[in-house]
This record gives structure tokens, sequence and C-alpha cells, in this order.
């Protein structure tokens, strides 16, 4: 029988209506086939991890990255899959991060949420979660099927570490702006190969140690050296930097001196596109050829949550910096096209 662990880490999609008070209260998930009666027609073997006390997703740190990952590594054995319940407002970085730490990865590791409590007549939490199972159990040739962190939301399945949270009004959550979808649920289960990563054929190699210690400097017309220079002069160890387009920021010299300063102190800086789809370009146009001169690196199109996790990730493995600037630039689990 099909073994998947369920790993409830808090969220809308746990939640039910407390009759005695009317407001939000998670149910036990561990009782979680009287609440979602339509798993026992799966068929599978499910086992139920909860956290205790259960986390709103804003609460998210890379410790609890780290125990969740620890988790899967200590229980890989044991199951074929694994669904994660998550909030839905930061399940993009911590999709991101586990696709970082969980490195040759064989087994499908599918994050789902829900915008509605599961408690809830239109909810869409039964569906998210009964298809998240469906993908995390599903097999060719006797291999997973998805072999990577993703997230599964509104009928489609989004490589993890190239997902958006672009909506927090609709079932229709997330996007995946610069990767095709990983699968689609329609009548059948449909999945994309082409888009899916390859089976990889070494051991699990679980990372736990991350370097948070980073800021991040957003530009817009009119900043100020004084906000550049909070983020720039700070004690950060590296700055993802949002610019303008392909990656263009301003070149008055005020702004690259800071630049240069923070890099000269030892910082890392790297530039991501505040455009939802596209990528960095550096040297593309004049305004970012000073970039490149002075070492900026190129996020090419990785997203927000992506560029910070694999940023805290690689600054979390001892490397040098020469070593985290060339791996900044390199696709290490499928997050960007170089």
């Amino acid at each position: 029988m099909t073994s998947i662990l369920i790993i409830y880490t808090g969220g809308t999609i746990g939640m039910v209506n407390d009759p005695k008070t009317g407001s939000l209260v998670p149910f036990d998930f561990k009782q979680i086939r009287q609440n979602v009666p339509e798993l026992d027609r799966l068929d599978y073997n499910l086992d139920v991890h909860s956290f205790d006390p259960i986390l709103d997703s804003s609460n998210m740190t890379p410790e609890i990255w780290a125990e969740i990952a620890l988790l899967i590594q200590n229980r890989y054995d044991e199951f074929d899959g694994f669904v994660i319940l998550h909030g839905s407002d930061t399940m993009a970085f911590t999709a991101s991060a586990l696709s970082f730490m969980l490195e040759n990865l064989n087994k499908p590791v599918v994050l789902t949420g829900s915008q509605l409590p599961i408690g809830e007549i239109r909810t869409d939490a039964r569906e998210n979660l009964i298809t998240a199972l469906e993908i995390a159990a599903t097999k060719h040739k006797g291999k997973a099927m998805v072999p990577e962190v993703c997230i599964y939301f509104d009928y489609q399945l989004f490589r993890g570490n190239r997902s958006v949270k672009y909506n927090s009004e609709k079932f229709e959550a997330f996007r995946s702006p610069n990767y095709s979808i990983l699968a689609e649920a329609g009548v059948t289960l449909s999945f994309f190969n082409n888009y899916i990563l390859p089976q990889p054929d070494k051991a699990l190699k679980v990372h736990l140690d991350y370097n948070p210690n980073i800021g991040v400097l957003k530009l817009y017309p009119g900043i100020s050296p004084l906000a550049v220079k909070a983020i720039t002069h700070s004690s950060v160890d590296a700055i993802v930097m949002e610019t303008f387009g392909s990656g263009n920021t301003t070149t008055a010299d005020w702004f690259i001196n800071c630049l240069q300063e923070a890099i000269d102190g030892g910082k890392i800086i790297i530039d991501i596109t505040q455009c939802q789809r596209g990528s960095v370009e550096l040297g593309m146009y004049q305004t970012s050829k000073k970039l490149q001169q002075m070492g900026v690196v190129s996020g090419y199109d990785m997203t927000f949550e992506a560029a910070t996790t694999k940023l805290m990730y690689l600054m979390g493995q001892g490397l040098d910096h020469a070593a985290v600037m060339k791996l900044m630039e390199q696709s290490l689990r499928g997050e960007l096209t170089a």
C-alpha cells in the first residue's frame, strides 16, 4: 500500500468553525479521515505529523524549515511521498527553502493549503488536499512521477522554487511566472514530464544550516541616499537588490558608490528584477553595466522567494564568497534559467 506522510504546520486549511464561539480553530489532524471522508477511497496508508503548536505561516523561520527537512530525512524510507499543509502567505518561501535543503530528492514533497477553511461548504481545501496526496503517490515504472519540492493549488502543480503567491482573494492563489506548470488536474492528472526534474542517481542529502543575515534593497524613483545606506552600510552579509526591468538601477554616483562600498566591505549583492516575468541581463543597458563591472551577481529570473532562500542556504554552507557568487548564478534545483 502507498504510504504518505502528511505534515501539518498550520494555516487556513486546518481550521474549522467552533460552534460555541463562532471563531476558527484548528482541528486535530490525527482525525483527518473524519473531516475528509473521501480519503478512505484513496486506499493509502496515511500518517500525520502535526506541529505543536501550529503556526501562522507569517511566523515561519529557517529554524522551522530545518525542522521540516529533518522530519523528512528521519522518515524518508517509511513513505512514498510527503504532503505539507502550510499557510499560503509564506508557502513559496518554504517550498523554495526545502528545495535547496533536500539535495538529491527522489520522492515528491508537495506543499498545499487553502483559501477557505476545510469546514466551509465552498472550501478549496478538500480538493487541494486530495489531489496533493494523489500527486505524492503517483509513480511511473516504480519511481516517483514528481521527484521534487512543489506546490499544488487550484488544479495546478508548480515547481516550489518557481512559485509566487499573487492573489489573496481567489482560489487561484499561486503562479509560476517564468516556468511551466508541472502538472494539471482535470478529469485526469496530466503530468508534463519535460518540465519535471529527472530522478537523481545519488542518495538524499539534507542541509540544515542557514544564514538569514541578508538585507533587501528595493529600488524606486526618488530613493534617498539615507534609505540606501540603511541597507548597504548595515551589518548584513548579503543584499538582494530588486531592480527595474532587466536589472537596471539609477546611475547616480552616490548610489554606485554605496554599492561599491558594500562590495568592498565583503557583502554579496544579488540583482533580481521587480518584474513578475523576465530575467536580469546585466550589461544589456548602460544602467546595469557598472553593476556588472563591480561584481554584482545576476539573479536571472529567480523569484524573490527563491533568491532569498538560496542565498541563505549557500551562505550557511561555509562556502567562501567566490563560491557563493558562482553558485547563485547556476541552477541548483531548477530555480533559474541561466
